[in-house]
Parts: structure tokens; sequence; C-alpha cells
């Protein structure tokens, strides 16, 4: 396949907002508004919140109220939603948040919107007040309603007339997010940017990319394609100190497998914990793309990925108990980096 993506492609930051044993949901959100300074600082490119609900490792349920937050809190990186579950939402809803973040913070925010509900069914059902089914696939149904309350519907639509307020302020530029090659093609038909969940898809993001890129449609929105690709890193300043992070964060997917969800552990408790053979099993067999290493190997990989994938920016998943390391771990990573375009 061949790629396009320039090998100084921009890293970005998704933040889960993750509890950390010990502490509570009250303090992640607190930090994720200090690690959006440090970003800033540093000079990632955009900062993304995520929806996850009724997960007691994470705290980010409200996108769109994180995204307020960091917004105020920073003064130039792109913020936005990475991303908004669609299907729990009314569409008027979503497209009168994001109409209101982007009258707030012109030419700062990013709307991506997911395909699934990104939780549990009976969850899913306490958000949609519905019987239809959580994974009914409606999704560009829903798209297309969101963008009728932005640009009208047409001429005798049952939702005519019903438009997203503040109606003077565009809607931010949008993403769909995926894990796998179907959420890429839905991108690349619906015209929008592409966000693939590399830190936690079984998909290949080569073959994922591949087909938004070659399916892309040019829209009103977007006259060319643009991939975001999501890896997971863990920085450290030995290689020992990472792989005991990584540990930390096996050990927390491993319990939300085996449907015991847990705040983020420390990596000290992960080495004492008595692992079984199944959850040495699970632990082996884990989705996703999480690199952990020296700054100069996960950037030496990441550039690898860059290549193979063609992506046109990283989003950067950081899983860390302890709020300097990870911030330290951020840090790290951007002086290996470098600048975008380097």
């Amino acid at each position: 396949m061949s790629t396009t993506a320039a090998p100084g492609a921009p890293l970005s930051v998704l933040d889960l907002s993750p509890v950390a044993s010990g502490s509570g949901a009250s303090a992640a959100l607190r930090r994720t508004v200090a690690l959006a300074r440090t970003a800033e600082r540093l000079g990632y490119h955009r900062y993304w919140l995520a929806e996850h609900h009724n997960q007691p490792a994470t705290a980010g349920a409200v996108p769109e109220v994180l995204t307020a937050a960091v917004a105020a809190a920073t003064t130039a990186i792109r913020v936005g939603a990475g991303g908004v579950m669609l299907p729990n939402h009314a569409p008027l809803r979503v497209a009168e948040a994001f109409r209101a973040l982007e009258a707030l913070h012109p030419g700062r925010v990013d709307l991506g919107l997911g395909r699934a509900p990104g939780t549990d069914g009976r969850t899913a059902l306490a958000l949609r007040r519905s019987p239809r089914t959580p994974g009914a696939d409606d999704f560009a149904e829903r798209y297309t309603e969101l963008l009728g309350h932005v640009d009208g519907f047409p001429a005798g639509h049952h939702l005519a007339g019903v438009r997203a307020v503040p109606d003077d302020a565009p809607l931010p530029p949008v993403w769909v997010l995926g894990s796998s090659e179907r959420g890429a093609r839905t991108a690349a038909a619906l015209g929008t940017g592409y966000a693939h969940a590399g830190h936690t898809g079984e998909g290949d993001p080569a073959a994922a990319l591949g087909a938004y890129r070659e399916g892309f449609s040019p829209s009103p929105r977007r006259e060319h394609p643009h991939a975001l690709l999501a890896v997971g890193a863990l920085v450290a300043d030995t290689a020992e100190r990472a792989q005991e992070l990584l540990l930390a964060q096996r050990l927390a997917e491993v319990r939300l497998r085996q449907g015991r969800p847990a705040p983020l552990p420390g990596p000290e408790e992960a080495a004492a914990h008595p692992w079984t053979p199944a959850e040495r099993h699970v632990a082996a067999h884990l989705p996703g793309t999480v690199l952990a290493g020296t700054a100069a190997d996960v950037a030496a990989r990441l550039r690898e990925l860059v290549a193979a994938t063609g992506a046109d920016e990283l989003l950067v998943v950081t899983q860390v108990h302890d709020h300097a390391e990870r911030e330290r771990s951020y840090e790290l990573l951007a002086r290996a980096w470098g600048p975008p375009g380097r």
C-alpha cells in the first residue's frame, strides 16, 4: 500500500481520564485538565476526550463537558471528543453542544463520532431510555439527521425547521471513529475524517486506513481524507520501568475483560498480583497496539507505524497510575519525536 503521511506526522493526545486505584473519579477529571495544559506546553496538536459509561477505571463520560473545561484551561491546542457515541444521544443535542463549543472557542474544536454505544447493554438502555436494540446500526441515519439540524432538512421532512442553536456557529470538523475496515468505509462514504482505534482494535490499521483513503468521497465539509491513528504508548526513563507500567495497564485490561473492572492499578500492585493462568492467557492475547520502552525506542516504532499505515497524525493514549509519571511519559515522547514536519 502506498502511503502519503509525512514522517513527522503530528502527535496528539487521546485521554480516557483514567481513575487510579486509591483515588477517585473527581481527581481523575482534574488531572485531565492539568494534563491538557502540559500537552499544550509540549506542543501536542490536539487533545481529545473519550466517552465511557459505568466503568470504574475511566471518569470520562461526558466529553462535551470535558472539552469545554480543557478549552477554557488552554489557549491554542485543538480540543474535542474522541468521541461522542452517537447511538447514545439525540443528534440535535450533539449538534447544539458542539456548535456552542465552536462559538465559545472558534477554530479549536473537533467532533469525533463513535458508531457503537461504548458500554454494556444495560447502561446503553439507561442512556437511550428506549427498548430499541442497543446494537442497532443506524449511525448513517443519525449522522444525516445531525447535519440536517445544521444545514437544514429537505422540504417536507418531519424535522424541517428544527435547527441547532447557536445557528450562527459552524459545526466543528467531524471524524468517524472505528476499529475495523467497516468503520473506515463508513467515514470514507460520509466524507469525514477517520480515527482508527489502534490502541484497542483487533483490525489491521494499515488495511483500515487504506480502505478509508481508497474509498474516500469528498463532502462539503472535507475535500481530502485525513486519518488519525490512536496508539497506546508508555514511555519511561528506562525500558524496565516502562515494562512495569505496561504490566499495570495489562492487569486493568484483564480485569475489564473478565467482568471485574476496577480502577487502574499502580505498577507495584501489578507486580505483587498473584496472576492466574487464565489472567496470563487473557493478557497474552489482548488486542491493540501498546508500545512501551524508552523515548527513542517508542518514537522509532511509532515512525514505523506512520510509514506502514499512512496515518496523517497519531493519537497517543497513555494509561499510567501516577499523574507525574504519566506527564513524564508524554514529555519524553514529545522530546524524542521532535516538531511536526521535521
